[in-house]
């Protein structure tokens, strides 16, 4: 009973910031591989605006459902 309780808070925060932590990770990529691919970069880091912008809309959408 307390693993369903347990996989529901990792539900609801995974729901919440897992497009956060794309865009975060994609930023970090984008970082590290500045100038090596350019190509690459700029996926990277349209990745990082799309996943970012999704990200935000998650957060603000689970703040007014909780309301």
């Amino acid at each position: 009973m307390n693993t369903e309780k347990e996989t529901s808070k990792f539900n609801k925060w995974r729901e919440k910031y897992s497009a956060l932590i794309i865009a975060l990770v994609c930023l970090n990529v984008a970082i590290m591989q500045w100038g090596d691919n350019w190509l690459l970069t700029g996926i990277l880091i349209l990745g990082v605006f799309v996943c970012g912008t999704i990200g935000i809309y998650d957060i603000k959408r689970s703040k007014q459902n909780k309301l």
